[in-house]
């Protein structure tokens, strides 16, 4: 029998080769989001990767904020990136860690810089040392301030460390080469004077580090063997191995970068969110027409369809969008056969059945999922009066509408036939009530012989219904303009990505808290919200719809 052929992706072959050589005993890798906003989608990659290395490998995943820059930072975005990142999966248990807990080390990491003389004080501005810094084709140019004495810079650098100089007017610079070809690697700052008072060291530092010095001082500290990181920090990896380098790091971390994931039509910046929460265009970070892991959590879906949405959009080098379509297939595919199928109506129409017996309902069985048998049954209510959803009856229907009117026989799911007989209308012609007669010997699966009914809708009986809110979603961007105007920068939002309806749930919903997915027939999938929802007004998200027209690649 032949042997299965595994395919390994590029940092798995690294891995694999580094541990042959023994390079690396153990794996050790690490999510580092800064904590100035929700996560989003794209972090989910890079989280599900980072830790499905370390898992598959026998190694360990760390949980660091990089929470350099306390302006930006907030405590509210530490909490919700360390829920995200529990609820896909990735455990990181005693192991979640602070760049702010390694302040000290990151200024003795100066010094030692400064006493090599690989650094030095600089009193350019902002804008000189960019004027400085020349362009693409041509060198830059040294600051005047570059050949201070080891002495003077450390001396300049203590006295900026205990807040003898106005914000901005000083800086750290690396010492390298203002005439690289790699504009980061000319001489770039590496502590800024900013009195912030920061959410987890204070006011004990008003200077801070660079990310760019940060970052690979943490990752050496933590015992980080492979930095995997998205394809901008391409360019800055010489930097990155020259800070471990020459602070003398023994067993340096080794930068791995991969194609970032882009949605085609989908907004995925955080400044782009985070303008869109500030505006209040959406109703926080995460409101579920947003792809934050935040909002799809609370949309309804689930850690396994994005994990598994991750394995189908694959790692590479080359960047590529994938399509939103394929998030959906995966999610749609992970709920067919786990969840419940039940009945609900969005937009109510009510039915009286005639020749019903008025004042009595019976309890029939229904199945929870024909597709799972192990889902059981349940039992619902039926009566005279009923509700259906509006598009399930028209006056004058084209033709292949199989559903209710005049004179037509439709199966109601679980119960009986009925014969449309007529209907009510209100003053502007609306129709109002739809009568109906119905064959008691057609009870659910009986008295079927030589009766063809080729349409079947779904119903909740009137008595036992369950008032419910339905937030029905489209792409919050407006498709056809793209995302984003060119002209101001702003995001092109689509007028329709929220519809509200008003209608009704079975009796079995009564009261439910749980945050669930069901699938509520021929709606689509839907999950209880967990923000809005109350026991006595159920509200429920449509995460998806039941078809697409999507299909897998070679499928």
């Amino acid at each position: 029998m032949a042997e299965e052929v595994v395919s390994k992706n590029f940092i798995e072959e690294i891995i694999e080769r580094d541990l042959a050589e023994g390079k690396v005993r153990k794996v050790v890798t690490r999510f580092p989001p800064e904590p100035n906003g929700y996560l989003h989608i794209g972090h989910a990659k890079s989280i599900l990767l980072n830790y499905g290395l370390a898992e598959k490998y026998g190694g360990q995943f760390n949980l660091r904020f990089d929470d350099t820059n306390p302006t930006k930072e907030k405590t509210e975005f530490v909490e919700s990136i360390e829920a995200d990142v529990r609820w896909l999966g990735a455990e990181f248990e005693d192991r979640i860690f602070f760049a702010s807990n390694y302040f000290d080390q990151m200024y003795e990491g100066a010094i030692t810089l400064i006493k090599k003389g690989k650094a030095y004080v600089c009193d350019l501005s902002a804008e000189e040392i960019r004027e400085y810094r020349g362009t693409l084709t041509e060198p830059g140019k040294n600051s005047p301030y570059r050949d201070r004495s080891i002495e003077e810079n450390l001396d300049l650098f203590e006295r900026m460390k205990n807040g003898e100089f106005p914000d901005g007017s000083k800086v750290l610079r690396a010492k390298i080469d203002m005439a690289s070809p790699n504009i980061n690697m000319r001489d770039p700052v590496i502590y800024r004077i900013a009195r912030m008072t920061h959410h987890n060291t204070g006011d004990k530092w008003c200077i801070y580090p660079m990310y760019d010095f940060a970052h690979p001082i943490e990752d050496a500290v933590e015992g980080v063997t492979h930095s995997i990181c998205t394809l901008e920090f391409e360019d800055h990896r010489p930097l990155y191995n020259w800070v471990v380098q020459e602070i003398g790091f023994e067993n340096p971390p080794q930068q791995i970068e991969f194609a970032k994931l882009y949605l085609e039509n989908i907004v995925t910046g955080k400044r782009y969110i985070k303008k869109l929460v500030e505006q209040g265009i959406v109703d926080g970070w995460d409101d579920p027409r947003l792809v934050t892991i935040a909002a799809l959590r609370r949309r309804g879906f689930t850690p396994a369809s994005i994990k598994r949405f991750m394995e189908l959009s694959g790692v590479s080098k080359a960047n590529s969008t994938s399509d939103y379509a394929m998030l959906e297939y995966c999610l749609r595919d992970d709920l067919k056969l786990k969840k419940k199928r039940l009945m609900a109506v969005l937009e109510p129409l009510k039915l009286v059945i005639d020749n019903y017996p008025e004042g009595e309902v019976e309890w029939l069985d229904a199945p929870n999922n024909l597709e799972n048998e192990e889902l059981g049954t349940r039992k619902v209510p039926f009566g005279r009066e009923l509700y259906i959803d509006r598009p399930d009856f028209m006056v004058e229907p084209p033709k292949k509408y199989y559903r209710l009117f005049p004179g037509n026989e439709v199966r109601l799911m679980n119960a009986y036939f009925v014969t449309c007989v007529g209907y009510e209308t209100d003053e502007n012609g609306v129709v109002t009530v739809v009568h109906c007669t119905y064959d008691p010997e057609t009870k659910s699966g009986s008295g079927f012989e030589g009766r063809k009914v080729k349409g079947t809708i779904h119903w909740v009986e009137a008595s036992h219904a369950v008032p419910a809110e339905f937030r029905l979603y489209e792409n919050l961007v407006d498709e056809e303009k793209g995302v984003y105007d060119p002209e101001t920068g702003e995001v092109n939002v689509n007028p329709n990505s929220l519809t509200i309806l008003q209608g009704y749930v079975e009796d079995s919903l009564r009261g439910t808290t749980e945050v669930e997915q069901y699938q509520f027939v021929r709606n689509g999938f839907f999950c209880l919200d967990c923000k809005d929802a109350t026991e006595e007004k159920p509200v429920f998200n449509r995460i998806v719809s039941l078809k697409s027209s999507f299909k897998l690649p070679n499928a």
